[in-house]
């Protein structure tokens, strides 16, 4: 299983917010099953990040990663700013986060263009 490498980029410059969160998120923290996460401050920016690799995205997708990354952040009422992918991603990975954030019904990689090309 390829691993994804998804960092979420968090309004603040406070690293103990940033590492609070990514301990609620990762698997050793009672968050999720197939995600490792570390805090890491962003200091040319100003910002912090919740760095994470998602070790199996079938059964922890990005978008679930994303969203408890989110709530977290809620609580200490700090933002999400941005989000990023490091290296090479599935397109499947990134189709299902299409398909959750956009609400579209019964879709599937194979209605992607470039997946039928590539067959």
């Amino acid at each position: 299983m390829p691993l994804v490498a998804y960092n979420v980029n968090l309004g603040t410059d406070n690293l103990e917010i940033a590492t609070a969160i990514s301990k609620k998120v990762r698997h050793l923290g009672g968050g999720l099953r197939f995600c490792k996460a570390m805090g890491v401050a962003l200091e040319g920016r100003g910002i912090t990040q919740v760095s994470m690799n998602l070790t199996d995205y079938r059964k922890t997708a990005i978008y679930r990663a994303h969203e408890l990354v989110r709530i977290e952040a809620q609580r200490y009422g700090v933002p999400v700013i941005g989000a990023e992918v490091i290296g090479l991603v599935p397109m499947e990975a990134l189709v299902d986060s299409a398909a959750y954030y956009l609400g579209l019904e019964n879709f599937s990689v194979s209605q992607v263009l470039e997946t039928r090309l590539m067959e």
